[in-house]
C-alpha cells in the first residue's frame, strides 16, 4: 500500500520527525512525504526491568520522544506542529533489549550473542496529533508496533571483529545495520525488512490509512493501539504574550476552519484510533528536574574539577575504602569540606558510599571514575579537566560579555591581547603548553580509535595527521590499519614537546615534522586527517587550509574530517553548541555544512558517519579529471 493517496491530507500540515536517524528520514522521504526533523531531547533512561513485554518499552521511548518536541516547539520554535511522529527500534534475544553499543567491546558482546540465532527486531512507533484551542495546546496520540524475526549466521572471531573494525556498529540498535554490510552476516528476515532498517513503513501508511479513511478492518491485532494515557486534559499553555508567526498562525485557522473536508481526525477512542493524554497544566516533573540539573549544571562541574584537582580519586584508587577524615587528610582538607566533596561525588556517580552500624561511612571510585578519572588510567580525561577549570571556566565566567560583543573574552579572563591568542594564551610558558597538550591528548585518546575505525582505510599507505598535536590520534591509526604510517604535522612548539607524549607500543610509523599548516608546504600523503581543526576558524582561514589539502592531494587521496556534527535543524548535540559560546573565530557546523566546504574544494563524497563517541567522522575523495564536471 502507498502513501500517496493520503498525501493531499498531509500536504498543507506541519509533520514533524522527533529523529536525527538518517536512516528513518530516507525511508519517509521515499515514501513521498514532506516534513521537517526536530530531534528529541528525551533521554533514554527508562527502566528496562518495569516493562512487560519489549515492544512496551519501545513503545513508551517512542512515545515520550514524540511528546517531548510536540510540548517544546510551540515554546521553542513558535510554531505548533500538526503531526509529530516518534519511533524507537530494539533488538531483542533472549528477552535481553540490546540498544545501541557504548563502544567496540559492548558491540562484540551483542553481535556474539546474535551468532547463530534468530532474534526480534521491534520499532514502537507513536504519531501525536496537536490541537490549538483558546491559547492551549492539546495532544491526541496513536501508538503501534512491528516485529520483525532475523537470524544470523554463524560468525567467526574473525569475521565479528572484521565487522566491529569497519565502525558500522556505532548508532545502531543491536550493534548492527542491516541495509549496509551485516547485511552479509544475515540467513534470513521474516517480516518487514525497513523495520529491521528503523522503521516500519508499511504498518505506518496502514496506520494513516485508518486515521484517514476510516478502514480499521485492514489492521491486524498488534497496530491496535498499546497506550497507558488516559481521558483529555490540556497539556501546555502558550506563554502569555507569546505570538506565532502570522504565516503559522494563518496556516493553523486555515487547517482547523477545514477539519470536515480535509481529513481531520475523528475522535474515536479505540481499535488504533488517537487518545487524549491526561496530563495537568502545571509542571512535569521530569521538565522540572531537567530545570534543576540546568541550574545546577556548573555545580556539578566544579565539584569534579576540584575533586580532580585534588587528587581525590587517585587516592581512592591506592587506598579504596577511606573515611572522609582519612581522605581529608590524604588530600591536605578539613574533614567537613572533603565529607561535602565526597558525598557531592557519590551523587554524582563518580564515587560509592558503603556504611552501615557505627561504622564511618567510606568511599570507593566507580567505574566511572576508574576509566576516566586516574591520572594513569588508559583513557584518563584528567588533562582535558584541568584545562576546562583553568581556561575555559574563566571565559565562560565573562560569556554575559562575549554574547553581547559576539568576540571572546581571554583579554578579560587572562589579562591578554586578542591580537595572538592561541600564543598568548596557550604557548606563554612550558608549563602552558604541556597542560594545554595534556588537553588535547586526553580527547584524542578517547576518540581516537571511534575515529580510526570509522572507514576502511586499507588502500591507503601514508597519512598526515594536520594539527595532530602529540600524536595521540595517529598513534590509533596505525594501531587500527597496519599498512599506514601517519606524519603528525604541528607547530614547533608542540613538535618539541611531544617526546613527553610517546606511546610506548610505537614501532616507528607515527613520526612529527614541525611546521604552520596556513603558511607551509604541507607534507605529501595519500590521505589528510583534520580531526578538531576546521571549528577553530574563520571562513577564510577554512578555506585557505581546504585549498592547501587540495592541492597537496592527488586523484584518489583523500581527506578525513572528524568534528563534532550538528543537527541539520542545529538543536543539538549540546556539547557542540555549549563549545560555540567560547566565541572562537571559528564555528560549529553540520554534516552537510561541512560536506559542502569539501566538495567546494574539489572533493566527493566516500562515506560519513556518526560514531556514537565524542567525534564524528566524514571521508571524502580527491576527484580525478574525468569526474570534473565540464
Amino acid at each position: 500500500m502507498l502513501l500517496n493517496p493520503i498525501i493531499s491530507k498531509l500536504a498543507h500540515k506541519l509533520v514533524v520527525l522527533a529523529s536525527a536517524s538518517p536512516r528513518r528520514r530516507e525511508i519517509l522521504q521515499t515514501a513521498g512525504l514532506q516534513f521537517e526533523v526536530v530531534p528529541s531531547w528525551f533521554e533514554e533512561t527508562l527502566d528496562k526491568d518495569v516493562f512487560k513485554a519489549p515492544y512496551e518499552y519501545a513503545l513508551e521511548t517512542a512515545k515520550q520522544k514524540a511528546l517531548e518536541v510536540a510540548r517544546r516547539m510551540p515554546l521553542t520554535h513558535l510554531k505548533i506542529p500538526d503531526l509529530v511522529i516518534g519511533a524507537d527500534t530494539i533488538v531483542t534475544i533472549d528477552g535481553m533489549i540490546l540498544e545501541k553499543p557504548k563502544d567496540r567491546q559492548d558491540a562484540y558482546r551483542m553481535l556474539s550473542g546474535l551468532s547463530g540465532k534468530e532474534h526480534s527486531v521491534f520499532t514502537g512507533v507513536v504519531i501525536v496529533f496537536c490541537h490549538e484551542r483558546e491559547r492551549q495546546v492539546d495532544y491526541q496520540l496513536i501508538d503501534f508496533y512491528e516485529e520483525t524475526k532475523v537470524k544470523f549466521s554463524a560468525l567467526s572471531e574473525e569475521m565479528l571483529w572484521e565487522y566491529i573494525n569497519s565502525g558500522e556498529y556505532a548508532d545502531k540498535a543491536g550493534g548492527y545495520g542491516i541495509q549496509s554490510l551485516a547485511g552479509m552476516l544475515v540467513e534470513y528476515v521474516h517480516g518487514d525488512y525497513l523495520n529491521v532498517v528503523g522503521f516500519p513503513l508499511n504498518h505506518f501508511c496502514k496506520q494513516l490509512d485508518v486515521i484517514y479513511k476510516g478502514c480499521p478492518s485492514s489492521l491486524s491485532d498488534k497496530s491496535v493501539a498499546i497506550s497507558r494515557l488516559k481521558p483529555p486534559s490540556v497539556l501546555v499553555e502558550l506563554p502569555s504574550g507569546s505570538t506565532l508567526p502570522q504565516n503559522e498562525v494563518i496556516k493553523e485557522k486555515e487547517s482547523q476552519d477545514g477539519r470536515e473536508n480535509d481529513g481531520a481526525l475523528p475522535l474515536i477512542a479505540s481499535g488504533g484510533q488517537p487518545k487524549h493524554t491526561n496530563e495537568s497544566n502545571g509542571p512535569k516533573k521530569n521538565e522540572l528536574q531537567h530545570m534543576i540539573a540546568l541550574m545546577d549544571g556548573f555545580k556539578a562541574s566544579k565539584a569534579l574539577f576540584v575533586a580532580s584537582q585534588m587528587h581525590v580519586f587517585d587516592v581512592l584508587h591506592k587506598r579504596p575504602g577511606l573515611d572522609a577524615a582519612q581522605v581529608a587528610q590524604e588530600i591536605s582538607a578539613s574533614v567537613k569540606g572533603a565529607e561535602s566533596l565526597l558525598e557531592a561525588c557519590v551523587s554524582l556517580k563518580l564515587l560509592k558510599c558503603k556504611s552501615g552500624g557505627q561504622q564511618k561511612p567510606v568511599y570507593k571510585n566507580t567505574d566511572v571514575a576508574k576509566h576516566f578519572l586516574l591520572s594513569d588510567a588508559p583513557f584518563s580525561l584528567l588533562g582535558y579537566i584541568q584545562h576546562c577549570n583553568g581556561t575555559i571556566w574563566p571565559l565562560f565566567s565573562h560569556l554575559h560579555a562575549a554574547v553581547r560583543e559576539g568576540v571572546n573574552q581571554h583579554h578579560k579572563a587572562f589579562n591578554q591581547t586578542s591580537e595572538n591568542l592561541f600564543e598568548d594564551t596557550v604557548y606563554n610558558s612550558q608549563e602552558a603548553k604541556l597542560r594545554f597538550m595534556k588537553a588535547m591528548h586526553s580527547i584524542a585518546k578517547v576518540t581516537g580509535m571511534a575515529v580510526a575505525t570509522a572507514f576502511d582505510l586499507s588502500s591507503f599507505r601514508t597519512a598526515c595527521d594536520l594539527g595532530g598535536c602529540t600524536g595521540a590520534m595517529a598513534y590509533e591509526f596505525t594501531k587500527a590499519h597496519p599498512n599506514l604510517s601517519v606524519t603528525v604535522f604541528d607547530l614547533q612548539p608542540v613538535v618539541e614537546l611531544s617526546e613527553h607524549f610517546k606511546s610506548q607500543d610505537t614501532d616507528g610509523r607515527v613520526s612529527f615534522i614541525a611546521g604552520d599548516f596556513f603558511k607551509d608546504k604541507l607534507p605529501k600523503a595519500d590521505l589528510y586527517i583534520l580531526a578538531r581543526i576546521l571549528h577553530d576558524w574563520s571562513d577564510e582561514k577554512v578555506h585557505l587550509l581546504l585549498s592547501k589539502v587540495a592541492d597537496a592531494c592527488s586523484p584518489g587521496s583523500a581527506v578525513l574530517i572528524s568534528e563534532i556534527f550538528l543537527d541539520e535543524s542545529r538543536s543539538g548535540p549540546s556539547r557542540g553548541l555549549l563549545q560555540a559560546l567560547s566565541m572562537c573565530e571559528g564555528r560549529q557546523r553540520s554534516a552537510a555544512e561541512y560536506s559542502l566546504l569539501l566538495k567546494n574544494h574539489g572533493f566527493i563524497p566516500a562515506d560519513i558517519r556518526l560514531t556514537g563517541n565524542l567525534l564524528d567522522a566524514m571521508l571524502y575523495v580527491k576527484k580525478s579529471p574525468a569526474t570534473t564536471p565540464q
